[in-house]
């Protein structure tokens, strides 16, 4: 590699810390400094919303259902105060806050109509900047309550959140989140990579991969042979089309990840939702395809004593739900892990100049951040590679240990 190279990619480099950092907006304290928890966690989490460069945004809709009626808006329309982390309106009961849409509802279950300004009462104003004395357990309690309401003229709201796993309640969000757009990115250009490349088999029939087929080509190869044939079996090739899916996906995905401006700076396998999906993907591929052989091992295992097998098989059947488990966590918390490491060390550069107040600070903060952080986005890259393999050849031997045949009876018969 070129002297030129290696400067293209340090510029590179250089200009991803400071449009990672565009972001960060935080006031400092006067007494505490500069705290980027809140950026950090801000920037890793999803946003009804897409950053573009210094304080333009990029709309996205927000759709919700409830009460038998679909409600659709940009977030633009919201007039989201970064000061306030809420939005100044609330249209029919849904308003932004900390960039989460939210909506307001009464004891009755009602919202407000039509378009309203919002306002916090005056006992959240007024404990917000409560300092002093200790507050008792019940007073706290009685001002994490208030921090959930909202006033829409005399009237005071609680905030409720979309249904969830964790909790139903009266709404549903379908919004076209910045992670959901990203997802929607990584598909499309799938679709459009390997359209391309299977034109190119199609049109070059016995000729030497060109262009993009022969940068894909050698990988899936690799996959294909070292990978999915080993961990399936004979009946690899049934599957080899979910389980490249899979692998792609989690690698455009981890990419698009580490690109610091628009249209990258998801972080889509960083959420639990989605690395929780894909490997339900693989749970429901996995015990769907089990034969008889492979639920023959979890229920009563071959050769095992059945007081043991009182042991056992809870053991086997707790088995099947934690390799998922164990799938979508090492993926979340792997390229999380990389976000917040990343974004924390380029923070330095704030925490130690106080957001300018002390450019000699900034200074050291930044000879310590610059080469940490290009190690870290060369060693989020392996990184990019390394999960999505990891998950799809757990995947394939998951599936594999399904589809196995197992002849005990005939390996008796021959010992």
């Amino acid at each position: 590699m070129s002297s030129r190279q290696h400067l293209r990619i340090f510029a590179f480099l250089i200009a991803s810390i400071f449009f990672q950092n565009s972001l960060f907006a935080s006031e400092p304290n006067p007494t505490k400094g500069y705290d980027p928890t809140p950026e950090v966690m801000h920037h890793i989490g999803d946003a009804h919303q897409f950053h573009l460069v210094g304080d333009y945004y990029l709309p996205l809709p927000c759709i919700t259902y409830a009460e038998g009626n679909f409600f659709f808006a940009l977030s633009s329309d919201f007039e989201y105060d970064k000061n306030l982390h809420r939005s100044k309106k609330a249209i029919q009961g849904y308003f932004l806050y900390h960039d989460q849409l939210m909506r307001l509802v009464d004891k009755n279950g009602n919202s407000p109509a039509g378009t309203q300004n919002i306002e916090e009462p005056e006992h959240h104003a007024h404990n917000s900047h409560e300092t002093g004395e200790k507050k008792s357990k019940d007073e706290a309690h009685e001002a994490s309550h208030h921090a959930h309401q909202f006033k829409v003229g005399e009237v005071v709201y609680e905030m409720e959140a979309a249904s969830a796993l964790q909790k139903i309640s009266s709404w549903y969000d379908f919004s076209i989140t910045k992670n959901v757009f990203s997802m929607f990115l990584a598909m499309f250009l799938l679709i459009l990579i390997f359209g391309i490349v299977s034109n190119a088999y199609k049109n070059r029939v016995g000729k030497a991969p060109k262009g993009i087929q022969s940068l894909l080509e050698p990988v899936i190869e690799f996959m294909k042979d070292e990978v999915i044939k080993p961990s399936v079996g004979v009946k690899w090739e049934k599957y080899f089309p979910f389980l490249m899916t899979i692998f792609f996906f989690i690698l455009v995905s981890n990419l698009l990840g580490l690109i610091p401006f628009f249209p990258g700076s998801s972080n889509i396998t960083g959420n639990l939702g989605v690395t929780m999906v894909l490997a339900f993907f693989t749970f429901l591929m996995t015990n769907l395809s089990g034969n008889k052989g492979y639920w023959g091992h979890i229920f009563a295992m071959p050769g095992v004593p059945k007081p043991i097998l009182l042991i056992l098989t809870p053991i086997e059947i707790v088995g099947i739900f934690i390799k998922p488990v164990t799938l979508f966590i090492r993926l979340f918390a792997n390229i999380t892990a990389g976000h917040i490491i990343i974004l924390s060390l380029v923070s330095l550069i704030f925490v130690f100049g106080n957001l300018g107040e002390n450019m000699a600070g900034a200074a050291a903060g930044a000879a310590v951040a610059v080469p940490f952080v290009f190690a870290m986005n060369f060693l989020e890259l392996f990184v990019a590679f390394l999960q999505a393999f990891i998950f799809t050849l757990l995947s394939a031997l998951y599936i594999g240990t399904a589809v196995e045949e197992h002849h005990h009876e005939g390996d008796h018969a021959h010992h």
